[in-house]
């Protein structure tokens, strides 16, 4: 057990309440600034408050005055609780990988598709990857649009494809051909090629294989 850990445990034990933890609002307007790619002169010309004094801010060097933070808010157009949000806590992950050799993914075979899911021993990732062999030949073969969460990079290994999608004419890819589109937009591949067609698929966010 650590000393903060410790320290934790005597509190608790003790009936003390845990030390409550400063707002850190200058870690907060750096994490928006950045966010924005403002330096710290945008910020200075859109709140009037000087550079040095923003400086001395982000570092903790000072704390801002209640008129500091109303120039903050506006400036940025922001409201209070955002301003007063905890910095988001950085999940850093260096090194981490994942081999997956040919035809060793975790199949997910569906009625108009054939999934090989890529890099399933890796947790949390950020991305989906997945290769799919397209079995159907015809829109008719889905009961209903596939949509899931978040965005999709496609791009077609083997064969022709007809990528049908909610807002857009169908589209004909063949192989070599890649798109960029939201995944949460109703969408169906279709072989066009007398063999089955092979996409690779990369998603952000989704909650579940497509079908």
């Amino acid at each position: 057990m650590t000393g903060n850990d410790q320290d934790a445990a005597l509190r608790i034990a003790s009936g003390r309440k845990p030390f409550v933890e400063p707002l850190r609002l200058g870690e907060r307007l750096k994490e928006i600034r950045l966010a924005n790619q403002w330096t710290l002169e945008d910020v200075s010309q859109r709140t009037g408050l000087a550079r040095s004094t923003l400086s001395k801010i982000e570092n903790d060097l000072i704390s801002p005055t209640f008129t500091a933070v109303q120039k903050l808010i506006g400036g940025l157009g922001i409201d209070l609780p955002q301003l007063l949000s905890p910095p988001r806590q950085q999940t850093r992950t260096m090194g981490r990988r994942d081999l997956t050799r040919r035809g060793h993914g975790q199949q997910h075979p569906t009625p108009t598709y054939e999934h090989e899911l890529l890099s399933c021993e890796l947790a949390q990732k950020r991305m989906i990857p997945f290769k799919t062999i397209v079995r159907a030949r015809g829109f008719d073969e889905f009961s209903e649009w596939v949509r899931h969460d978040g965005e999709e990079f496609l791009m077609v290994l083997d064969g022709d494809i007809l990528l049908y999608t909610e807002f857009y004419e169908p589209l004909q890819l063949a192989a070599g051909d890649s798109i960029y589109f939201d995944s949460d937009m109703g969408h169906a591949l279709v072989s066009l090629s007398a063999e089955d067609a092979v996409v690779l698929s990369v998603c952000t966010r989704a909650d579940s294989v497509p079908g």
